[in-house]
């Protein structure tokens, strides 16, 4: 998400200013609004740099699960913030992370809540963290808003590493083999082909085809590895762009297979979104807004940005759900039955719990066709590169 640069003005009319990443200039302002700052100028803040990557200043997702455990520890023995925080910053051996929490409790020391000084750290924090630390502190709960955080973000890190792990196996298989489907084309084969160049014997048609791919890489290899470069860095700035992005998080919802793990992977990450923070406390329309910023994909932010519209409008919210195509009917009836029965925040986690089998299934099924395919697809090529190596040597060594 894009950060933006900010002054803005106290209640008490001091100048303060900072930085704020959210998902538009809109969000930004309501987010300094509701910690009652008056804004004197905002600007999206420019990139320093090709390479710039939004990692939270060093500060991992982890990192902020393990902090929220020990906060939610910490508050049910009855210890103060500013101690706890004191007492995490000095048990933590992570520069990046004692750094934000020497911050922030240097912060609330000067008379800020624990939401304002979280909020100043919004490459670490998320608005849905924020908003559901200012939730507890409204309602006097920090301490199980902490342990909820610890188990949103838990969970949310189980799923995207399931996700991540399912893909890691099949790229370094596929990266290894085109590895050394170079090596052989660029050292192996020229070496071959004089050989037969020398003897003036007649090679097949696919090992013509073989050898003139090897000429090719030798030839152009260089043009093709700058030409890929290229692509790849103009690609990545694309995908950065509203365009590019909304391209990308379309074509991720469309692929085969992936495209199913990433629907219900995106469910499983908004239904357990919505009920985190109704449980909390968190006003329906706010829950929406928070959940369609963080949902992380173009097309079920504007979804959930029609759906608040709706709900806005006085519609409930299945209502605005039936709306929405991308928002499934098993979802849509079952928030139906959660809002006539009263528990809606009941009906969300067991739906979330739902996907998130869904998730894991779809992942072992995933796992299970992409090894067989895989080595089939290995076997074929490499079963062709041999073949069109030793069928000549054959008739080579036949006819000596």
């Amino acid at each position: 998400m894009p950060i933006f640069k900010y002054q803005a003005r106290t209640k008490q009319g001091e100048v303060r200013d900072g930085t704020i990443e959210t998902s538009s200039q809109e969000a930004a302002l309501n987010l300094l609004q509701q910690e009652d700052l008056m804004v004197i100028s905002i600007e999206e803040k420019a990139k320093t740099g090709l390479l710039q990557m939004k990692i939270g200043g060093g500060v991992k997702h982890k990192d902020i699960v393990i902090f929220s455990r020990q906060m939610s520890t910490l508050f049910e023995a009855h210890i103060p913030v500013i101690e706890s925080l004191k007492t995490l910053m000095g048990e933590t051996t992570k520069e990046s992370l004692k750094e934000v929490l020497s911050n922030i409790s240097d912060d609330v020391s000067g008379g800020l809540s624990l939401s304002q000084a979280l909020a100043k750290h919004e490459n670490v924090f998320s608005s849905f963290y924020i908003n559901l630390v200012r939730s507890g502190e409204e309602s006097g709960k920090l301490q199980e808003v902490f342990h909820y955080l610890a188990d949103y973000l838990e969970r949310t890190f189980y799923l995207a590493s399931k996700a991540k792990n399912a893909l890691i196996y099949p790229a370094f298989i596929l990266t290894a083999f085109l590895g050394v489907m170079i090596v052989m084309l660029v050292v192996v084969i020229p070496r071959l082909t004089s050989i037969f160049k020398e003897t003036g014997q007649e090679v097949p048609f696919y090992t013509q085809i073989v050898i003139f791919a090897s000429d090719f890489l030798r030839t152009w290899g260089i043009a093709i590895l700058l030409l890929v470069v290229t692509a790849a860095i103009f690609l990545w700035r694309w995908s950065q762009a509203k365009a590019g992005k909304e391209f990308f998080n379309r074509l991720q919802l469309k692929i085969p297979i992936i495209g199913e793990l990433y629907r219900k992977l995106y469910m499983a990450r908004m239904t357990d979104n919505l009920h985190t923070l109704i449980a909390s406390g968190i006003p329906i329309l706010r829950a929406l807004s928070i959940t369609g910023d963080i949902v992380d994909n173009v097309v079920y932010r504007r979804a959930l940005q029609k759906a608040e519209e709706s709900v806005r409008g006085g519609n409930s919210i299945s209502s605005a759900f039936a709306e929405t195509p991308e928002i499934p009917n098993l979802i849509t009836q079952m928030v139906r039955i959660g809002e006539s029965s009263g528990k809606l925040d009941f009906i969300l986690n067991n739906i979330s719990g739902y996907y998130q089998k869904e998730v894991d299934s779809v992942v072992e099924n995933l796992v299970a066709l992409i090894e067989p395919a895989l080595i089939i697809f290995l076997g074929v090529g490499v079963g062709v590169l041999v073949g069109s190596v030793l069928v000549p040597l054959y008739n080579m060594v036949g006819n000596i």
